[in-house]
């Protein structure tokens, strides 16, 4: 769990008047964190040139492993809007917000807006456990990578809109109908994932890597093995996960073995090593947990990385 300590608290009082003193005041500030937040708001937000959005984790940094700097604690701390997942990786966040310099802060943290839709976190059969926590913790883990579902996405954006609305009311009618309109695009896009599971002659994934995609495969009655639960710090696997993987991949007699974006394949390699057949080929599904500034300059946005997930889908289930 990641924590801002004493003296860069220290810092950040010292930077704050210098900080609100360049913030261009006559425009709402809004700060996220991870690439799907911050486009979700720039599309809610349209061509409304009264907003300045501002993506924290922009370098490639994975979520889970994110150290901010204090330039993102001073933006964090004196914003107008802040919109974060809230998950177990935010801790850092919940933190700096106790510091905030603006009383008027709107926050949205998008696993409180999902309430009863958040899931735990899952250790399926042939995973890799994690160390249990410190004894007497009897608090439910999460699984934070909400993101991953449409029908999540939906009822966020439609939680961010009334965040933006009550931040900036002149503006309120515009938010709606950007929102309105988005979630129709993210509607049609969810029935494009629904027609093509259902016509799938396969409804099972096998993960040589960390699993982040539960909510995705839960909305479409999708089957998995992995290596890993989604925020796993783990990157060997052990031989027994690995045989077991590989005795998946034949029974199931799968053509392709999965893995996230930005790691090696060296699990899934020694997955098909392992399997009778030898020939499986490997596919990367986006967990988008690591969009670069550059890529979102290049055109990425969460509906085109969505797409492109599903292209890999339907090559992985038939």
């Amino acid at each position: 769990m990641k924590r801002i300590t004493a003296i860069l608290f220290c810092v950040i009082l010292m930077f704050t008047a210098t900080a609100c003193g360049a913030k261009n005041k006559s425009k709402i500030n809004i700060v996220t964190t991870i690439f799907p937040v911050y486009d979700w708001v720039r599309e809610i937000a349209g061509d409304n040139e009264n907003v300045e959005i501002t993506m924290l984790i922009n370098s490639g940094a994975d979520l889970h492993s994110f150290q901010p700097t204090t330039d993102d604690i001073i933006n964090l701390t004196t914003c107008d809007v802040f919109v974060y997942v809230g998950g177990e990786s935010d801790e850092w966040a919940k933190d700096a917000l106790k510091e905030k310099q603006n009383d008027d802060m709107v926050i949205i943290n998008l696993m409180d807006a999902l309430e009863d839709g958040k899931k735990e976190e899952e250790i399926k059969e042939g995973m890799e456990s994690e160390e249990e926590g410190e004894e007497g913790d009897d608090e439910p883990e999460y699984d934070e990578h909400i993101w991953l579902s449409l029908k999540n996405a939906k009822l966020l954006c439609g939680a961010i809109c009334d965040g933006l609305s009550k931040a900036d009311k002149k503006n309120a009618d515009s938010y709606r109908k950007n929102a309105d309109a988005y979630i129709e695009k993210l509607a049609g896009l969810d029935s494009e994932y629904e027609q093509a599971v259902s016509a799938a002659k396969n409804k099972t994934l096998v993960f040589g890597d960390r699993f982040p995609f539960r909510y995705l495969t839960d909305d479409y009655g999708i089957d998995y093995y992995a290596a890993f639960a989604g925020c796993s710090a783990e990157s060997e696997a052990s031989f027994k996960t690995v045989i077991f993987l590989s005795g998946k991949l034949d029974s199931l007699q799968l053509k392709y073995i999965m893995k996230t974006e930005g790691s090696m394949n060296d699990i899934a390699s020694s997955v098909i090593e392992n399997s009778k057949s030898k020939n499986a080929g490997i596919l990367t599904l986006d967990s988008m947990q690591s969009v670069t500034a550059e890529q979102v300059k290049d055109g990425a946005t969460y509906l085109s990385i969505c797409k492109k997930n599903l292209e890999v889908l339907k090559k992985a289930l038939n």
